[in-house]
């Protein structure tokens, strides 16, 4: 009973720095209304930017996919699982993201955290004469990859060009990767990607962009944060998730076919792993559809409304709402307990908005995560400015 005891100790640990993480379920399809334990509350919390997650057409299209392909896989990619649909699939998001690529190929994963770290672990591949440069502020599931790669690494500060230039200048290495998240999860802001690409280019490395939350989002089409900056490299190494705009599951690798050829290889995530049942990628042939159609960019239109009404209407002298033209709206309340607190009283209002705390975020910077969504209603977002905004005005009142 002692190991239980200690495990019960560190929980208790927790629960006293206001760190414990707790589920509620949810009873209904993903939407911005959704019933949570059994309550009727308006959610701002979801990565469901486009508000895909619930469309018909989609739904429709994993029903038809259920029926076409049953409901598994039965093996990995490289036994028996790779049916039509994925194949149909890659073919799709290699041309969907391939103008900012050179001999574009996609390679379709069940996660966004296994494409991350496949990618990583299969282009280093334990390599000695390889180096990876990260940025401070990327998803875990980046740290994990350059962890697991097994090569060495250097941190580089968040967004400093200049300090990446001199770790780039005094690196030997024959391989150098330069891994970034593209719209950075906790805080919404964009990575300066033209400029990391610059610098790719000039000391002949790969940069390999997580753009978990800027495919479907942003960019022309929208094709992402490459299109969204104009990029065009034969150094890119594209990584989109498909559970957040495009709504559905899974994610994948775009690069020159070289690169795909050799994760095919040698990455132990895809190699390893039951491929995702092939009804999902046919729902995510529909998702495409829309994202790419005109339907896709009324809904991108209207998410950005949303956030010019956010940016505008929030009124706050206490609080610290960082700067962010994304779906990705922090609020830093700094305190775990304070920010606890806040989101508990604001989830009493009906209203479930992200609560952040250290290890995801820096200590003193706990926050809430509002996260915006092309399903919400200006009247949605009218609604929650008011509270945050009554929120802090009531809290900070001299008592």
């Amino acid at each position: 009973m002692e190991l239980i005891t200690r495990l019960q100790q560190q929980l208790h640990e927790l629960e006293e720095r206001s760190l414990i993480r707790r589920r509620r379920t949810v009873d209904t399809p993903c939407a911005p209304r959704l019933r949570v334990d059994g309550r009727e509350m308006l959610a701002f919390c979801s990565n469901d930017y486009l508000g895909l997650a619930s469309h018909p057409a989609i739904v429709a299209a994993l029903k038809e996919g259920a029926d076409l392909y049953g409901a598994g896989s039965g093996a990995s990619h490289l036994i028996s699982g790779h049916s039509r649909a994925h194949a149909e699939l890659e073919e799709r998001l290699a041309d969907f993201v391939g103008a900012s690529l050179v001999a574009p190929r996609a390679l379709y994963f069940c996660t966004g955290y296994m494409a991350n770290l496949a990618v990583l672990t299969g282009l280093a591949a334990g390599d000695a004469a390889t180096e990876m440069f990260s940025e401070s502020l990327n998803h875990a599931s980046l740290i994990d990859g350059t962890r697991l790669a097994r090569v060495k690494t250097h941190i580089y500060p968040h967004a400093d060009l200049d300090a990446l230039a001199s770790l780039l200048a005094a690196s030997g290495a024959q391989t150098k990767i330069v891994v970034t998240d593209s719209v950075f999860s906790m805080d919404g802001d964009l990575a300066p990607l033209p400029a990391l690409l610059a610098l790719c280019e000039r000391h002949g490395a790969w940069l390999v962009v997580d753009d978990a939350h800027g495919f479907g989002a942003i960019g022309q089409d929208g094709r992402g944060a490459l299109s969204h900056f104009n990029l065009h490299s034969p150094h890119l190494v594209y990584v989109g998730t498909l559970g957040k705009a495009a709504g559905v599951g899974g994610a994948f690798v775009a690069a020159h076919t070289a690169v795909i050829e050799t994760l095919v290889q040698k990455a132990r995530p895809y190699i390893f792993t039951t491929a995702a049942p092939p009804a999902v990628a046919h729902a995510l042939l529909a998702s495409l559809d829309i994202i790419a159609g005109a339907e896709g960019q009324q809904r991108r239109a209207h998410l950005q409304a949303l956030i010019a009404q956010w940016n505008a209407g929030l009124q706050l002298q206490h609080w610290q709402a960082v700067p962010s033209a994304t779906a990705i709206q922090p609020v830093i309340i700094g305190d775990n307990a304070d920010m606890m607190a806040i989101a508990a009283h604001l989830y009493q209002q009906g209203y479930w908005v992200g609560a952040i705390r250290p290890p995801t975020v820096p200590v003193g910077t706990a926050r809430l995560r509002v996260t915006l969504s092309a399903g919400h209603t200006t009247q949605d977002v009218a609604q929650l400015i008011n509270a945050v905004n009554t929120l802090e005005r009531t809290r900070h009142e001299p008592r």
